[in-house]
This record gives structure tokens, C-alpha cells and sequence, in this order.
């Protein structure tokens, strides 16, 4: 898995002029097909239909299938939708109510929630560390009202650094970061494993 840009045109051209490179071995990838379709509910509008475009390697010969920065890993929302889910949490509000304002069963809203609490001090640190090596002068986050409200706090700072050193990028969309720099694995069990480097 590895997350890319979410324009499909773009992408093709970084897979032809071989500018994508194996997160393995750093080897150049190419393109290899498609992945199966993918419903994935946005956060307005109609559900998109996503086939992720699969690469591989020719150096290690591994493939690859290059996720948009604005989805997350086997989920079926949009990373816009699971992070204004994971920014609400953060604020206080429970499941039930986040569920209602995005128009999602309570019983994924409190999947993703707890999915992600359990690993909230990992992922707190984990881009609290990409804020710092990222911004020539970083700011980092304020106190926040527990490891929920901190780890949202500290994926914000990471986005708005990123912005910052490289303004040629424009606005980095928070959750297309958060996405980005987990690569896509933002609430997969596991991550980030210990001891991850945030480079």
C-alpha cells in the first residue's frame, strides 16, 4: 500500500516517467493494473466509485497498490468524513451525535472512535515528531483535554507544517495528510508500530 496523489492523470504520469519509489526498497514502480472497484462514500455527494491503480516494482519485483491521499485503508468513507468524526471526539462529542451530524451508522462512527483511541498516544507522538522535523520552526500544539483531543491536535500541526515548508504544494487538505503520512494505515491495528521513523 502505498498513498499517492489523488489525481489519477497525475499519477499515471509519476508511474511512466518512473517518479514513484517502492516504500520496500526504493526501486522504481510501474504501473500494474488495477485493484478491484471500490465503493467509497464522500462526505457530499454520490458514493465515487475508486480503482486503486497497482504498481510494482523493478528493482524487488513487490506490488503495490497506490491509494488516494483522501481515503484511509478498508474503510468505506472518505478520510474528510472518518477525520471530521475524529475531530468532533476531540471536542466531547460522543458517537451517537457524531454519527448523526454525518449521516453514518452510530456503530461505525464508535468503531472508528475506539479504533482510534486505542492508539491516540502512538499517533500523537508519531506526528509530533513529523511537525518537528518538518517545520524549520515548529509550534507544537497546545495542551489538549486527553490522548483523543492531542493526537487530533498534533495531525493538524503536522498538516499545517507541511503546508509551510513547502508552500509550492498549496494546502494540504488535514486528513489527505493524515492519510499521506500514514499511508493510509491512520486507523489500522498496529500502527504506528513501535519505534516508526516519522521521516
Amino acid at each position: 500500500m502505498l498513498t499517492v496523489n489523488g489525481d489519477g492523470a497525475l499519477v499515471e504520469r509519476q508511474l511512466a516517467d518512473g517518479e514513484l519509489a517502492c516504500p520496500g526498497c526504493g526501486g522504481v514502480l510501474g504501473g500494474w493494473g488495477h485493484a478491484r472497484l471500490r465503493p467509497v462514500r464522500m462526505a457530499e455527494g454520490p458514493d465515487a466509485g475508486l480503482v486503486p491503480r497497482r504498481s510494482r516494482c523493478r528493482g524487488c519485483g513487490a506490488t503495490h497498490v497506490l491509494l488516494p491521499a483522501w481515503c484511509l485503508s478498508r474503510r468505506a468513507d472518505e478520510g474528510v468524513v472518518i477525520g471530521a468524526a475524529l475531530q468532533a471526539a476531540a471536542g466531547g462529542d460522543g458517537h451517537r451525535k457524531i454519527a448523526a451530524g454525518l449521516g453514518r451508522p452510530a456503530s461505525t462512527v464508535r468503531g472508528w472512535l475506539r479504533r482510534f483511541a486505542v492508539r491516540a498516544e502512538e499517533v500523537r507522538a508519531f506526528f509530533t515528531v513529523l511537525l518537528a522535523r518538518t517545520s524549520p520552526d515548529p509550534v507544537m500544539p497546545a495542551g489538549a483535554a486527553g490522548p483523543v483531543a492531542a493526537a487530533v491536535s498534533a495531525i493538524a500541526g503536522a498538516a499545517a507544517a507541511v503546508a509551510q515548508r513547502w508552500p509550492q504544494v498549496g494546502t494540504v487538505p488535514v486528513w489527505a495528510a493524515a492519510s499521506a503520512a500514514s499511508g493510509g494505515l491512520l486507523l489500522a491495528p498496529g500502527w504506528p508500530p513501535a519505534g516508526r521513523n516519522a521521516s
